[in-house]
């Protein structure tokens, strides 16, 4: 596994005040951290959103910068606060206010992956859980912060386009209600984590690259969103998920034929909101 854990992408030149990362795409499962699993290597990977840094690994040929975890998902969720720490997992925690994420197993270290099936044989021990967040989680939100700062630096105004993929199935309920099948769903924690008007910008990006788009269900944002999201200081925070199954297939963890068109769109998706962010005329938001 590599030492950072995450993988900072910069533009030859900074041309816009977007920054697209990647917080669930890491795939370096150290032999140490598998050995201890109860789960194989393709189970463990169900928690992967695997192939997004793939999907938009140009985002630095429009200017922007790209920033990659290379540590697994199951291994630190990136996607968590650092303080949601699971006493059904890590010794010496102590059970504090009720967190669905934490009771689901889904805290910053994951006690299960999909369907939920359980990562570990037994506990982990506190140091160890503290050692995952200082040698990963916390070098990923510096960087985050850090690339969000120069941006802000220098247009006035960041954008934080966070890219994950959802599952299928995780659909099925809006097809129930009569709706049309999202292939991407935005997140802006319904309005309190980016303007509207960026929102919509992104939005319109993505419908005329081809993609059905949906806002904020099943999914509105989650910790990045929630932590990095300031519209009234013109920070701005989407997330951007994608279903899995127009790129690959979700039991062999597998490309789809169609994965170099879904690529190819998604960059022109980037591009077009690399110019979102190269705008200078734009009214400050209220959060």
């Amino acid at each position: 596994m590599s030492r950072s854990g995450y993988q900072l992408i910069r533009p030859d030149v900074l041309s816009s005040s977007v920054v697209f990362a990647s917080p669930h795409s890491g795939r370096e499962y150290a032999w140490s951290f598998m050995r201890r699993s109860t789960l194989s290597e393709m189970a463990i990977r169900s928690s992967e959103d695997a192939f997004v840094d793939q999907l938009i690994e140009r985002a630095p040929d429009f200017g922007a910068p790209l920033l990659l975890a290379t540590v697994p998902r199951a291994f630190v969720d990136l996607n968590r606060s650092s303080e949601e720490l699971d006493p059904a997992l890590i010794e010496g925690v102590k059970s504090g206010g009720h967190n669905p994420r934490v009771a689901s197993g889904l805290g910053v270290i994951p006690r299960v992956v999909s369907n939920g099936r359980a990562i570990y044989r037994g506990k982990l021990t506190l140091l160890e859980a503290r050692k995952r967040l200082v040698d990963f989680w916390h070098p990923y939100h510096n960087a985050l912060s850090g690339v969000l700062q120069e941006a802000h630096d220098a247009f006035g105004e960041a954008i934080l386009v966070d890219f994950h993929s959802m599952p299928h199935e995780a659909l099925d309920g809006i097809e129930r209600f009569g709706n049309r099948r999202p292939d991407v769903v935005l997140g802006d924690r319904f309005g309190a984590s980016a303007s509207s008007l960026i929102v919509d910008q992104i939005e319109a990006a993505f419908s005329s690259a081809g993609f059905t788009v949906s806002r904020n269900a099943p999914f509105a944002g989650a910790y990045v969103t929630q932590t990095y999201g300031r519209p009234s200081r013109r920070q701005h925070a989407v997330q951007v998920e994608i279903d899995r199954s127009i790129y690959m297939n979700e039991k062999t963890l597998t490309l789809k034929a169609s994965f170099e068109d879904i690529k190819n769109k998604l960059s022109t998706v980037m591009s077009e909101i690399c110019e979102v962010g190269q705008q200078k005329s734009r009214p400050l938001a209220a959060e």
